[in-house]
């Protein structure tokens, strides 16, 4: 089958277009960046160079595709963060239409159930419903927890600082997925088309709290008393600010989804699907993936 995959090389879209290309389906892979074009094509993809905002370039990457995988990359220049996500989302579902599409799997996040939700997730509820409304088109959400490798921006600070932390607390549970198995489940899907109509898919590939999380990254790295600190809201923010944050993609994607976390309201719907969920990689096998890029920073 033809496929077509937004996102370039990330963290999903690079192992999601490996899994598909050796499966024999032609990938055609979206980036923005024409430094990308070689690697994409050692994979055995398409390259396809352009903005995901500029609507002839969409439709010319979607055309003749049998399935596309849509997912809509940060933007750290945009003075609208939200604004953007929906902008986008909008372009995919026109771009879908126009060209005929009958099949979509979307990466949108747990939380997206909530339409005035915390951080990215009101946004990506918008992304959702425009999808939704797309008619004779079977879509698929993938709503994912929180990615393991957001863990990677805390080794300054345990590495200086001796301790891990979040504006919540220790206790406050985590869902989290690895984007192994968020390709996979996507992968999954896209090779078969197995899916109809609307759907959601929650990705989960573990949940802990704070303080399991610091006891196994401390136990992996040789740092067994490390601990999970509860920071206020304020003080998370001056230090993300501190390191270089804008205060935009700080307040939306740490502040606001920690503030959800501490007051349970994030998991809401994801509590009545968990026993569906996908995901196999446990947080304490990428203790030990985390623990070969700290002691490699180390070294």
């Amino acid at each position: 089958m033809k496929i077509t995959i937004t996102g370039s090389l990330g963290n999903i879209s690079h192992p999601l277009t490996q899994l598909l290309t050796a499966k024999g389906h032609q990938v055609t892979v979206v980036s923005h960046n024409p430094e990308r074009a070689a690697a994409i094509l050692q994979l055995n993809a398409i390259p396809a160079i352009g903005s995901i905002e500029d609507t002839d370039f969409l439709l010319q990457a979607f055309a003749n595709a049998d399935a596309v995988y849509t997912m809509i990359p940060p933007n750290y220049q945009t003075a609208d963060l939200r604004g953007y996500i929906k902008s986008v989302g909008e372009r995919y579902a026109d771009a879908i239409a126009r060209t005929g599409v009958r099949y979509v799997v979307n990466l949108s996040s747990i939380g997206a159930h909530i339409p005035d939700g915390p951080g990215p997730t009101s946004a990506n509820y918008y992304v959702e419903q425009q999808l939704n409304a797309l008619k004779d088109v079977s879509v698929l959400h993938l709503r994912p927890g929180m990615f393991y490798n957001n863990f990677f921006g805390s080794i300054d600070m345990i590495r200086h600082q001796h301790m891990i932390g979040n504006n919540f607390d220790a206790t406050a549970p985590i869902v989290m997925s690895h984007p192994h198995d968020i390709a996979a489940a996507a992968a999954a899907a896209l090779d078969t088309l197995s899916f109809s109509g609307k759907s959601v898919q929650y990705i989960a590939s573990d949940e802990k709290n704070g303080a399991e999380v610091a006891t196994l990254l401390g136990q992996a790295i040789g740092k067994p008393d490390l601990a999970w600190i509860g920071f206020s809201d304020d003080a998370m923010l001056q230090g993300m600010l501190q390191n270089g944050l804008s205060e935009q993609m700080a307040k939306i994607y740490v502040i606001e989804i920690g503030v959800a976390l501490r007051e349970g309201t994030l998991f809401e719907d994801y509590r009545q699907h968990e026993q569906l969920a996908f995901g196999e990689r446990s947080f304490a096998d990428f203790a030990l993936e985390f623990a070969g890029v700290y002691n490699s920073q180390h070294a």
